[in-house]
């Protein structure tokens, strides 16, 4: 009798596709509320270059602070996340705002959604989930066929304090980070081959933060 091998689970490309359980999604919603805010006020200085009543995507919406924050400032929001766990946070979360907001489960790699069906998208802490330029680049495409005419996109800068420490403690021999940097000059190249061009990048503290966020513009309508 020939034994029968289970089959090989599909293989994921970095773990970010798949943290995100019900346990791990709770414990995400807890963070110090000094971060909460300056986080939210470098996602407004972001949107001050986008005009309020934008048709805006927020993506991956985590448990949908950014959502919540955007819609009370005047901006008609969606929501999209690959974690069930984190899309029931989310629609929780916008239920009880008051607000009215569609949240549907996406991936960011292969959106659902048509060509430009957005005026504008965030993409708020997962770029720096991406291991390799070939995730960077399929996602940033997926963003920029998505979006009608801004992608706000956050990654972590390499030139910071945070991310120096980060390199010094895995060349010793310690925890390696599931963190990867980006410099911007890269995070622009993925997109100026999509035909959108940097219109400005915000840090919460240069050189200090590791955080960014850079806000694109299509080069041609």
């Amino acid at each position: 009798m020939t034994e029968t091998k289970a089959p090989k689970a599909a293989k994921v490309e970095y773990r970010g596709r798949v943290k995100y359980t019900q346990d791990a999604a709770e414990k995400y919603q807890i963070r110090k509320e000094t971060k909460n805010r300056a986080e939210l006020r470098l996602v407004e200085r972001a949107f001050a270059l986008i005009p309020k009543d934008a048709r805006v995507l927020d993506v991956p919406c985590g448990g949908g602070r950014v959502t919540v924050h955007l819609a009370k400032r005047g901006y008609r929001m969606s929501s999209a996340d690959l974690s069930e766990a984190m899309l029931k946070i989310a629609r929780e979360a916008v239920a009880e705002a008051g607000l009215s907001c569609d949240v549907q489960r996406q991936d960011i790699e292969k959106f659902s959604y048509p060509d430009r069906a957005f005026d504008a998208i965030i993409s708020f802490r997962l770029f720096h989930h991406f291991p390799n330029p070939e995730i960077r680049q399929r996602a940033v495409r997926e963003l920029c066929r998505v979006a009608g005419k801004w992608v706000a996109l956050s990654y972590f800068s390499p030139a910071s304090i945070t991310s120096v420490k980060r390199k010094l403690r895995a060349a010793v021999g310690g925890r390696k980070s599931e963190k990867h940097p980006t410099p911007l000059s890269e995070v622009v190249g993925y997109f100026e081959k999509c035909g959108f061009r940097l219109v400005k990048d915000f840090a919460q503290l240069p050189l200090v933060h590791t955080l960014h966020l850079a806000v694109f513009e299509r080069a041609n309508r």
